[in-house]
């Protein structure tokens, strides 16, 4: 009778448990895939509007690789301090306040007139846009079990490669108005694709729920349950967590971490702003290079979504880093050496898919062993120093194409920065294993 009733109350726990997560899922990832859609379609444009703008304006490859990266140096400085204060006044109002500021500076990149115009608005761009992606990292967090977290992070992430796949075709159709009103078609692109980031960044004010809490989307049932079980997790860290914001930011892990995303940024921000100007080299119209540059994103979106789900389903973090970013390294070096569309187009699918998966379980790992203000400045201190890879990786493509006439030396060194992301987790993984108070978290394979 005791069994009985013990096996019905687990069929009941698991029925709510499932009817919790569904429903949250389903709440908030769409929407939050929707911002992070907007918000890299506004970061990354720049690689289309530079087939028309830098002629137009006179642009080298140096100068447009520093200024497209220097959108990261201002995402590096107000990283941390943007996180702490989305930790301290809630998401809703910050994200909101984010957004919004992006929106208006991505706009004015229409009207950007010489150098020295591109590299302020640049700047001011990863300023406006610091905190958003740590602040979701975050937001999720306060929402989902660890041992759902990376699956969620990774269809949240599949918002990356989908902006690519669905906003090439954009990008590139915008860029056909050229001469409408006057304008250019990279300012009519800047224009347009700035608007949701104002519309939604007042939406999010009226639609995102700070804490579990306050969701009274759900019944007290749901609420009750979810708050004992973010509260249960918190607990069950004890003394292994770090609670403080310094131990957030000199936590020896955390600055490992980044600099296994700063490979994983170069060469993801190598796709987003170099991608096009690859594929225009074989003769092809603003618009073919739109449709061309969608097609790796696709297969991307659909690799790190499985890959996400093994990860989980397994419990292993490390390889699933390692193998993704020494697949992202093999594609750039094939890049370097392709002499057509296809198999361009087949070399930048592989360091879509290795960057893309690399990600949902790196980011996986932070808050198995950073809570509280710690966790908050812990995961923007990955992401705003890892993110420096973004200013690396783009400028020294510039910097290197112009000294040798051609992109393959670019590539190689960016290929380059992710085999170290690949050596680096394996390092880092080893020296986990040998620190006494992960020992229990190795052991179910949930080391960073």
């Amino acid at each position: 009778m005791r069994l009985a009733k013990k096996w019905e109350e687990i069929v009941v726990a698991s029925e709510l448990e499932s009817r919790v997560l569904r429903k949250i899922s389903w709440r908030i990832v769409p929407f939050i895939m929707l911002l992070y859609f907007i918000a890299f379609l506004d970061r990354v444009n720049i690689g289309f509007a530079a087939l028309e703008m830098n002629k137009d304006l006179g642009f080298s490859s140096t100068v447009f690789g520093l200024g497209a990266g220097i959108f990261f140096l201002g995402y590096f400085l107000f990283e941390v301090p943007s996180n702490l204060i989305l930790d301290k006044v809630g998401a809703r109002i910050w994200i909101a306040r984010v957004m919004i500021t992006w929106g208006l500076i991505s706009g004015l990149m229409a009207f950007v007139q010489g150098v020295a115009g591109f590299y302020i608005l640049r700047f001011l761009l990863g300023v406006a846009e610091a905190g958003f992606f740590p602040g979701i990292i975050l937001y999720l967090s306060f929402w989902f079990p660890a041992r759902r977290r990376a699956a969620v992070t990774a269809i949240f992430m599949a918002a990356a490669p989908l902006s690519t796949a669905l906003g090439s075709p954009i990008s590139g159709a915008l860029m056909e108005m050229h001469g409408l009103m006057g304008l250019a078609g990279w300012q009519w692109m800047f224009l347009i694709e700035a608007a949701p980031a104002l519309v939604f960044g007042v939406v999010v004010l009226f639609y995102l729920t700070d804490r579990p809490e306050k969701a009274k989307w759900l019944t007290e049932e749901e609420r009750a349950w979810l708050v004992a079980t973010m509260a249960d997790e918190q607990k069950a860290k004890g003394a292994k967590a770090h609670h403080s914001i310094w131990a957030g930011l000199a936590d020896i892990r955390v600055l490992a971490l980044a600099l296994v995303y700063f490979g994983t940024s170069a060469g993801l921000y190598t796709l987003g702003i170099w991608a096009p100007q690859i594929i225009k080299e074989f003769g092809l119209t603003s618009l073919q290079v739109g449709f061309l540059n969608a097609i790796p994103a696709v297969m991307a979106v659909i690799a790190m979504v499985i890959w996400a789900r093994h990860s989980d389903q397994t419990g292993e973090r490390t390889w699933h880093v390692v193998f993704a970013c020494l697949l992202a390294a093999g594609g750039l070096a094939f890049a370097s050496g392709a002499g057509g569309v296809v198999t361009v187009l087949i070399a930048l699918t592989l360091v879509n898919i290795g960057i893309s998966c690399s990600k949902p379980p790196l980011w996986s790992m932070p808050t198995l062993f950073l809570s509280g203000p710690a966790a908050a400045a812990g995961i923007a201190t990955i992401n705003s120093i890892g993110n420096l890879g973004g200013f690396v990786g783009p400028s020294m493509i510039g910097w290197i194409k112009d000294v040798t006439g051609g992109f393959a030396g670019g590539l190689y060194f960016v290929a380059g920065l992710l085999v170290l992301s690949a050596v680096l987790t394996l390092v880092l993984a080893r020296s986990a294993a040998n620190t006494p108070d992960t020992a229990n978290t190795n052991a179910a394979g949930q080391h960073p």
